[in-house]
Formats: structure tokens, C-alpha cells, sequence
């Protein structure tokens, strides 16, 4: 029996079969433009003076888009991502192990851009034309459901992938027609260059989510908690100081005043953070689409995907 003990410490097992989790010492987390409470969470030093009494270092990794937090959440190299909703749901139908346990932002920070020059009026006219696009993000998510409502497909344009800031300076360039745009590289687009947002639809834009890798979810559960009890302190914060909250994007971003307030005050809202009904219905709407128009295979059981994507087991850590 002592041996048959001492066989399960070495392997690293409790007796009753559970993996003992290492001690942590390192949480990697992304932020990202898109998600300004994040710049709030990094700006305040809030995840460091979470985890001020233990030896946990924080280490801080810039996410470009959805498509790179999942990226880097599926390779391992951070712990929590910044992500859409949709982007978040078919990562997962793709095999990346993660769990939505948060949400940042509500917002409108996606549509259809154009040249005020281009005679684009219509989703329609997109037919046969060069589309920018950031494939595995809302925006891509928001462009397919768009063409299907207009009765075509991705198969009817021509799309260039880029990343977010690169199909901007496309669009500019003449190199493409239009552009799926995210903000704040599309507020900046319509302010400084007169580009057009020609197709708007707020509930096409899914919210934005916190992940976990699932792993790490499952060894550090405090932690997680730890974390959504800092991001909730930011969250709360910008609600109660949106100048400062704007300060603070224009710091990172480098942008002028207009296209910030743009971003935060017209298209951001911040009250809510719990992954409740309406947020569910919302990404699942968008994977179900996603379904219809053959980027999913038909076979795909979109709501139990969606089952298994989100965690409300962390969600008393948040206040809405």
C-alpha cells in the first residue's frame, strides 16, 4: 500500500485520482485595443496588486485581433484571450480548448467599410469585388452573415486576408474595395479619411469575451476567479470615468481625441459582464449563421458547442 502511495505522489496524483496542479507562478494575459477595459486592467497595475501577496508574475502579451488571442491561447503561450463571441464559438468547433467566462464589452465595433468613392451602396454590390478581412474575428463572422442576407456568399467576392490595420490601409491603397473594420482602426477610417460604413447592423456584432485555456481553468480555478475579480474593478472603473477611460486608449493608440470618443461613447457599452441569456443567444445566432452559409460543416451541433464553450461557474466574480 505505502509503495503503491508513494507511486501516486511521484506522478504527480491525489488518492482520490486528481492531477495535483503545480504552484503557479506565471499568468499570461493579452490586451488589446479592442478591449479597452484590458488597457484599463494593465494601466492600473489591478491583476498585480491581485496577486501582490503571492509570487505570481504577470506577463502581458498584445492581441492584434481574435484570430491571434486564439492563437496564442491555443498554442499555450497566455492563459486569458480577448475575443469575440462568434470567434470564440467556432475556435471552439474547431478542437481549441477554451472556455467564455467574461464579458468586457458589448459593442458595436464592427460593419462594412467602404471608399466614399467606390460606388459600394449595398452588400449586394460586393458581388465579384476585393474584400478585406481578418478570417477567425467578428468582423469575418459579420461579413459572412451579411452576404447571406444579401443572398450571397464568400465564394461570390474575393477576400483578402489581412489583419485588422493592414485591410485599412488596403482600403486607402485602392488595393481592396471594401473592408470588415473593427474598431478603433475604423472610427479612424470614417474621421480621417472619410471612408463610409455602408452596412451597419449592431445585432450582428457578438460580444466580447474572456477566455481560458481549459487546463488552466481546471488546475487554478482561484485564479481564474482572481483575475474576473480584477477585470470587474476595471470594468466598473471606465463606467465611472470615461474621460480617464478615454485618456488611456488614446495613450496606447495614439489616436486623436474624435476617433476615440467615437469608439467609447457611440459604439462600446460596458454594463453588463456576465455571459447571461441575451449574450448566449447572441453568439449562438451567429454560429447557427455561420452553419447556413457552409463555413460549418452541416453536422455541427452549434448549441452544444456553445454548451461547452462557456463556464458560469467563475460568473459570481462579476457583478452584472
Amino acid at each position: 500500500m505505502l509503495l503503491l502511495l508513494a507511486t501516486a505522489a511521484a506522478l504527480g496524483f491525489t488518492t482520490g485520482g486528481a492531477v495535483q496542479a503545480d504552484p503557479l507562478k506565471e499568468i499570461r494575459i493579452d490586451y488589446a485595443t479592442y478591449n479597452p477595459v484590458s488597457l484599463v486592467l494593465k494601466e492600473q497595475g489591478l491583476l498585480e496588486k491581485e496577486f501582490a501577496k503571492s509570487s505570481v508574475t504577470i506577463r502581458w502579451v498584445q492581441s492584434l485581433g481574435s484570430n491571434k488571442a486564439l492563437e496564442f491561447l491555443n498554442a499555450s503561450s497566455i492563459d486569458f484571450g480577448s475575443t469575440a463571441g462568434s470567434a470564440s464559438l467556432v475556435a471552439r468547433i474547431n478542437g481549441n480548448p477554451i472556455k467564455a467566462v467574461y464579458v468586457y464589452s458589448s459593442p458595436e465595433w464592427t460593419a462594412l467599410v467602404t471608399r466614399p468613392d467606390s460606388g459600394i451602396k449595398t452588400v449586394a454590390d460586393l458581388k465579384g469585388k476585393r474584400v478585406a478581412v481578418t478570417r477567425g474575428t467578428d468582423p469575418h463572422v459579420f461579413l459572412v452573415r451579411a452576404l447571406a442576407k444579401a443572398g450571397l456568399s464568400e465564394k461570390d467576392v474575393k477576400l483578402v486576408l489581412l489583419q485588422h490595420g493592414d485591410g485599412r490601409a488596403a482600403l486607402d491603397r485602392g488595393d481592396v474595395d471594401a473592408w470588415a473594420g473593427l474598431d478603433p482602426i475604423m472610427a479612424t477610417a470614417e474621421i480621417e479619411h472619410g471612408d463610409v460604413l455602408f452596412y451597419r447592423d449592431r445585432a450582428a456584432n457578438t460580444p466580447g469575451i474572456l477566455n481560458v485555456r481549459e487546463a488552466f481553468a481546471k488546475e487554478q480555478p482561484d485564479a481564474v476567479r482572481k483575475v474576473l475579480t480584477a477585470y470587474e474593478t476595471a470594468r466598473v472603473w471606465s463606467l465611472a470615468h470615461p474621460d480617464d477611460l478615454k485618456a488611456i486608449l488614446a495613450t496606447v493608440t495614439k489616436l486623436p481625441p474624435p476617433v476615440i470618443a467615437r469608439q467609447i461613447d457611440q459604439r462600446t457599452d460596458l454594463t453588463q459582464s456576465k455571459i447571461g441569456e441575451a449574450q448566449r443567444q447572441s453568439i449562438l445566432a451567429a454560429g447557427l449563421a455561420l452553419k447556413d452559409a457552409g463555413v460549418l460543416p452541416p453536422t455541427t451541433d452549434v448549441k452544444a458547442a456553445l454548451d461547452g464553450l462557456i463556464d458560469a461557474s467563475f460568473q459570481a466574480a462579476s457583478a452584472k
